[in-house]
Parts: C-alpha cells; structure tokens; sequence
C-alpha cells in the first residue's frame, strides 16, 4: 500500500507543475514580501489523515468478519474430523471387507452397530475452553462481583435489623437436613444397583447359551430386573423421602440418583443383551459379559451410555478436581443468597395478598432474575463442575456434558444441546428403540414419546421433593415445549431467533419460580389436617387466601 503521506499523489501533482509557474511563483512570493499560504497544503494533510482513518476501520471490519470465518471454519472442521476420526476407531475396517453378505447385514443392524451408537472421543467441555478467552472470563467475574454483593447486603442489612453479624445460613442447614440418613439410603441404592443386575445377566448370560428353555430364562431374567427397578430403585427411596419428611436438598440429592441408578441400569442391560444374544447366534462359547470391574466404572463415570471401555486421560490433575469442586461450594452459596434476598421476602409478602391477575403478572416478572439465576447456577454447579471434576478423578475423556445451548436459535437445538448427557439416553433408548420397535414408521409418535418421558420424570423429582402435586413444569414442557419444538425449528435461523428463545426462556424461568414458590408458602399457610386425595391433587394456593393466613399467623 502506498504511503500517501510521504509520496503520495498530491507530491506527484505538485511535481508536475510547469517551470514557467514555479518562476511566478517565485516572483509573487519576492514582490510581497510574505510567505506562500499554507491553506492547500494543511487541506491536504487533513484529507490524507482521514483517508488513513477510513482505511484503518475498514482493515479493522475485514480482520473482525475474516475471524469470524475462520473460526466458524475451524470448529467445522474439528468437529467432523473428530466424528470421523471416532467412526473410524470404533468400527473393526479390516474385518468388515472379509466378512459374507449374511455377516455384513448383521453387522450393521441397528441393535449391534457401532457406527450407529454414541461415540466417546476425548475432548474438552466447552466452557473450559472459553474460559481461556479473557472477554469470557470477565463474564465469570461478573457473577462473582454479583456474589460478593449479595453477600455484603446480605452481612449491612443484618447488622442494620440486629446490631451484629449473623452468619448462621439457618437456611441452608434446613435444606441439606437429616443427611446421614440420605447417605444410607444412598449406600442401599448403590449397592442393589452394582449388584442385582450385574449378577441377573451374568446368570441370565450362562444359561441362556447353555440351556434348551433359553425364553423361559429371559422372560424371568427381564421379570426378575423390573421387579427389582420398581420396588428397590422405585419405592424404596421414595418411601424414606416421603415417610422422613426430607428436606428439599437431601430429597433432591435421593431422588436424582434414584433416577441416575434406574438409566445407568437400564443402559448396562440395554448395551449388554445384544451381545449375548449375537453370540449365542453365531455359537460361540465365549459369553459376552464385561467385567465387574468396567460396571462399577460405569456406575461412576459421568455418562448415562454404557460401554466396557471408554478413552481415558493419561493422569489425574488434583489441581483441576480442586478448581471444580470449589465453584460447587461457592454455587450453593450464590443460590442461599438468591433466595434470601431475593426470593424469600418477595414471596412471603405475596403469599399475604390475594392473588389475583395483576399480583400474578408481577410475581411472574419480579421471579425471572432469581429463576435465570437459579438455573444459569445449577448448569454451572452440576453440568460443568460436578461433572467435570468427576470425570478427572475417574480419568474419563469425553467431557462434551452439553454444547453451546445459549446460541440456540430453535428449542429443538437447545432441548439437544442443554444437557447432552441425558439427551443421548432419552435419544438411543426411547427414540431410537422406539422407532426400531415400530420399524421407523412414528417418528412424531417417537418424538411425543421422548417429551412425555422426560416432563413425567421432571414433574416426579419437583413433587416428591416439594411434597406437592402441582404439574406447571409438566404443562409447559407438553405444551409450550412440543409447539416451540415444531415452530422454532432448527430452519429458524438468525439473531433475533436466539431473542425469541432466550426471552421464552426468561419468561418460563419466572412461570416456574412464581407458582412452585406460591403454592410452597401455601402448604405452610393453609394446611390440611386430613386431606382427600382430591386435595392432593388440587393446588392449595388456589385456595388459600389472606384471611386463613392471618389465621395462621394469629395462632
């Protein structure tokens, strides 16, 4: 590029003047006396400067639109030459040319094929590798300050109401209540879940290939397993919760792993059966079982998909465990503060008013920022901490627990993206296994299937730990959730589509937040002594109203 300030083409022009000219210039210049004006010569330099300005936010565009590409590019192509590179270690090449039309077929039916199931590859989470950008993380540090101001108001506003500072977080102590119990019971889960199925398809696995009345065996094997699914990993952490009375913190953390154990067991028979079942085809005596040791692994390993071995990181970095099992501690904090200053004197004074239409509309839009809050804490805590740091103790490489949901510009793509562990097992056993049952004829009836499964499990962990019935999430997921699947789809493209969810999102976030906590002052303010199973079901903030809470308050 030519430096215009140095030689550009005004100095070119001006050294083209002719000699007669410069002489009567010369001349002008000695008959008065004064030197030549320099008005031209500072027009000039003002115009090169701009003309430097221009050019110099023009390069800046081209840089900024050239990085953009590239980087759109670049993770294009990592993701399908790590896809690629995945399909080509897990499929046996050399093998699959040798084998006849027959062996080809069975290869590639969809109950065996390799190819066709969820491929572990080591990589990254997505937040650590954003993290190492410094305008992310200054993101990160913003929720921090937020927490360092939550605290401070929290510490002034005490110290203003009781002249002291009180730091006694009586909340999150009745919260995490009656834990040694809830550490029992856990201990009884794991170990029924490492042994009863593991020991129904060894069992299964020797007789069935070796026994004339192998269908007799399945039938009680599959019998034997669901017995033991319902009674055991079903009632049984249930009833403690329920009999116990626990608290909402210890009954989340039974009942979630009481669903964790049912699909951790559901994949390792899922996975497992197949393999016996094509051995005893080809009449090979050798049975297909893993190990006992790669199932205990799988009962720990953050992933809800069975294999007998998955790729492993070279060492363990203490360091990493340590930088994610802290952020967990401080989320627990960040959350007790939300809803102390949050949420707990909004919805007190709420659960005193009649609520009406307007105290309604209010409530939903004061409880967006403590329900985006709550969930933004819970994906962090859960999904990149937890998850994290437990897949570098146990050396698991594939760390892909979610993808980038908050670029979504479809909830289709963000019901995919959210939580990619439970997604892949809602995708392969009931979408997937649906669609092989009914041999690929109802997709949409898949589909309805997956959303019923997942909103009657959600609406089953909020109840039992709410001690509750009150179906919102389960309306908004049937509802809103299968039309948003269908109108935002993934052909939605753009920015203002990424607006339209993340304000449906917001929106829902309050929904949710506004009526479970309305309807939790309620069953403290207007209990029943001897409720009909009628009352079970009926929301009591429905009717509850201000008079039964002065009432309450006056005894």
């Amino acid at each position: 590029m030519v430096n215009e300030g140095k030689g550009g083409p005004w100095s070119r022009k001006a050294s083209q003047k002719s000699p007669s000219s410069e002489q009567d210039s010369r001349g002008s210049e000695r008959t008065t006396g004064e030197s030549p004006c320099p008005s031209n010569g500072s027009v000039e330099v003002e115009h090169i400067i701009g003309r430097k300005l221009q050019l110099k936010k023009k390069a800046e565009h081209l840089k900024a639109d050239l990085m953009r590409q590239f980087d759109t590019q670049v993770n294009e192509f990592m993701d399908n030459l790590i896809e690629e590179s995945a399909g080509l270690s897990s499929s046996n090449v050399n093998t699959v040319f040798h084998l006849s039309d027959k062996e080809r077929s069975k290869h590639r039916h969809p109950q065996t094929s390799q190819s066709q199931s969820k491929q572990f590859v080591i990589r990254r989470s997505l937040l650590d590798d954003l993290f190492e950008v410094n305008h992310i993380r200054t993101i990160y540090h913003m929720f921090i300050a937020l927490l360092l101001l939550f605290i401070f108001s929290t510490l002034i506003v005490d110290f203003i109401d009781q002249g002291r500072l009180v730091l006694e977080f009586d909340l999150l102590v009745y919260a995490f209540g009656q834990f040694p119990l809830v550490v029992v019971t856990w201990m009884c889960m794991f170990l029924s879940a490492l042994v009863v199925p593991f020991v129904l398809l060894s069992g299964w696995a020797s007789y069935y290939t070796t026994s004339n009345h192998g269908t007799l065996w399945t039938v009680l094997a599959g019998f034997l397993l669901l017995l033991y699914q319902g009674l055991c990993l079903g009632l049984m952490p249930t009833y403690v919760v329920l009999k116990n009375s626990l608290p909402p913190a210890s009954c989340f953390i039974l009942i979630l792993e009481q669903v964790r154990f049912i699909m951790k067991t559901h994949s390792f028979v899922r996975e497992n059966v197949p393999r016996v079942l094509s051995s005893e085809r080809n009449k090979t005596n050798l049975v297909a079982v893993p190990h006992l040791n790669q199932y205990i692994y799988f009962l720990f390993a953050p992933t809800l998909i069975y294999r007998d071995n998955y790729p492993r990181n070279p060492y363990i970095r203490w360091g990493y465990v340590a930088t994610k099992f802290a952020p967990v501690l401080g989320c627990l904090f960040y959350a007790y503060y939300v809803f102390v200053r949050l949420c707990i004197p909004q919805f007190h004074n709420i659960s005193m008013q009649l609520f009406d239409l307007r105290v309604m509309v209010l409530c939903v839009f004061n409880s967006i920022l403590p329900g985006v809050l709550v969930l933004f804490l819970a994906f962090f805590a859960f999904l990149h901490c937890w998850l994290n740091a437990f897949a570098e103790m146990l050396r698991f490489g594939d760390r892909m627990f979610y993808k980038d949901w908050w670029n979504s510009t479809s909830f289709a793509n963000y019901y995919r993206t959210w939580n990619v562990v439970v997604h892949d097992w809602l995708y392969y056993y009931v979408y997937r296994d649906f669609l092989w049952m009914t041999q690929k004829r109802f997709r949409a009836a898949a589909m309805l299937l997956v959303f019923t499964v997942s909103a009657v499990v959600h609406e089953y962990v909020l109840a039992i730990c709410f001690g509750f019935f009150y179906p919102v999430l389960f309306c908004i997921f049937m509802c809103f959730g299968m039309v948003f699947n269908f109108v935002l789809h993934d052909r939605r493209k753009g920015p203002i589509w990424n607006v339209v969810m993340w304000t449906s999102l917001f929106l829902g976030q309050g929904v949710l937040t506004c009526l479970y906590s309305q309807e939790w002052y309620a069953q403290r303010y207007c209990p029943i002594k001897e409720p009909s199973f009628i009352d079970l079901l009926k929301p009591r903030s429905w009717t509850c109203y201000p008079q039964s809470n002065a009432a309450v308050d006056a005894n």
